[in-house]
């Protein structure tokens, strides 16, 4: 299945209700469990993003509305990266 990473920072509206954030990846989980996909890794990260997401889905618009959902409560903002694997990688550069 694609690996997509989501890097999150907190909008103020999710910043000001920090304390439910653990809830909200679980609804989060759920969401992307029921769309065919599965929150991997979660890592709260210091810098310039709140939060680091590994994320798998069968397919780019399954991931799309997954995440356009999460988005949408309106307490988080996001930026998605295209994972490859090692071998992936490998294989793609191997080839230039």
């Amino acid at each position: 299945m694609p690996t997509y990473i989501a890097l999150l920072n907190w909008t103020p509206q999710g910043i000001s209700k920090v304390g439910s954030s653990a809830k909200r990846l679980d609804a989060g989980r759920k969401a992307f469990k029921k769309a065919g996909g599965e929150i991997k890794d979660t890592y709260l990260t210091m810098g310039r993003h709140d939060l680091v997401c590994v994320i798998e889905a069968p397919d780019e618009d399954t991931y799309a509305k997954a995440i356009l959902g999460w988005g949408s409560q309106g307490n988080v903002s996001t930026e998605t990266l295209k994972a490859f694997t090692e071998d992936q990688y490998r294989k793609i550069v191997g080839s230039l």
